[in-house]
């Protein structure tokens, strides 16, 4: 019998879109679906080296933000200090940081690979991606997965 397959295109780079799709690829990969995430454009800032400890709340025309938040995000580093909130109630609520994600997703066998052609547009190099990432592909790599898919999503 065949594997079943989760696809999921990550294609926003702000915090609170970075967690639904690990939170979907780890607990796919645990009940033994195969899981691909490919991250493109602003997703690719979820698996950058230098940003995927300091991605941030996006504020601005987010409906589910409180109305104080939403003050906030107008005042100089107020999406500072949304972001640093919400970090704060994930870790308080035991929940892991997108990093400890990463690693889990790749303990779990999440194929996590990026966009060759977002990388070409956004001057992104391999190296600036965290190990944990398998690989750098083109769209019909990722469509090639996503066809025998049961569940596609696009976060």
């Amino acid at each position: 019998m065949e594997q079943d397959r989760l696809a999921i295109i990550v294609s926003k780079g702000s915090l609170d879109m970075a967690y639904p799709p690990f939170i979907l690829a780890t607990a796919a990969a645990a009940i033994d679906m195969e899981c691909m995430l490919f991250f493109t454009f602003w997703g690719l800032d979820v698996i950058h080296k230098d940003k995927i400890d300091n991605l941030s709340v996006s504020i601005a025309g987010n409906p589910g933000m409180p109305a104080l938040a939403k003050v906030a995000g107008v005042v100089p580093f107020g999406t500072k200090m949304v972001s640093s909130m919400m970090k704060n109630q994930f870790a308080n609520s035991h929940v892991m940081s997108i990093r400890e994600f990463v690693s889990e997703a790749k303990e779990l066998g999440v194929h996590m690979v990026a966009c060759q052609m977002s990388m070409d547009v956004l001057g992104v190099k391999r190296e600036d991606l965290v190990p944990e990432v398998e690989d750098v592909v083109g769209a019909a790599t990722f469509l090639d997965f996503a066809r025998d898919a049961k569940i596609s999503l696009f976060v």
